[in-house]
């Protein structure tokens, strides 16, 4: 018998993601605060890809203490650039600045996953996409902006590969389900792994 399995995120990305693969799941919306989490770790040397595991693991252990004999997926997505991390626009006119900040330079995508069940931890993954964005004329982050309009406030680096935003990028290395939001293979293989889908 499958498991039940959880989703601890209110993306529409990852539950798309989930989905389109024929992936069985409900979704329980974890009351993580993400900036109070971050503000634990701070100072403490924790890197980006680190940050996004711990911020992943709280969502999970979260929704897996209420659900506990569900296998919970707990996901983050922290960005990088050099030691600045990004987090999602509160505005458009922070959107803009997260452009601005990237346009010409290469940044990391730090996604991650884990499961729980019972309150524990029993897997980890986190992936690195490294993504070179063009040099961007003000004037075009202006028109893009208003052509995506809100959704550019809904990630972290103002865009989504999926649409219009591949087309402020020079070159992406990395797996692209990691850079949407959620490494989908290895997040497969894990479930297969605990007998949770078929397979």
């Amino acid at each position: 018998m499958a498991a039940d399995i959880v989703l601890a995120s209110a993306s529409p990305y990852r539950q798309k993601m989930l989905r389109d693969a024929g992936v069985t799941f409900r979704v329980v919306k974890p009351a993580t605060d993400e900036r109070a989490v971050e503000s634990a770790v701070a100072g403490t040397g924790v890197t980006p890809d680190e940050l996004a595991l711990i911020l992943a693991e709280a969502k999970a252990l979260d929704v897996s203490e209420r659900f506990p004999d569900a296998l919970v997926i707990g996901a983050d997505q922290t960005l990088s650039l050099d030691d600045r991390v990004f987090h999602k626009p509160a505005d458009m006119d922070a959107a803009r600045h997260h452009l601005l900040s990237l346009s010409g330079k290469t940044h990391h995508l730090n996604s991650a996953f884990v499961l729980a069940r019972n309150g524990e931890i029993i897997k980890r993954h986190v992936e690195i996409p490294r993504m070179t964005m063009r040099k961007l004329d003000p004037g075009f982050i202006g028109r893009y902006l208003s052509r995506v309009g809100e959704k550019a406030l809904t990630s972290v680096g103002a865009y989504q590969v999926e649409g219009e935003g591949i087309q402020l990028f020079d070159r992406i290395e990395g797996d692209y389900f990691a850079i949407v939001g959620l490494a989908l293979l290895p997040l497969l293989a894990c479930l297969r792994g605990e007998r949770a889908i078929d397979g």
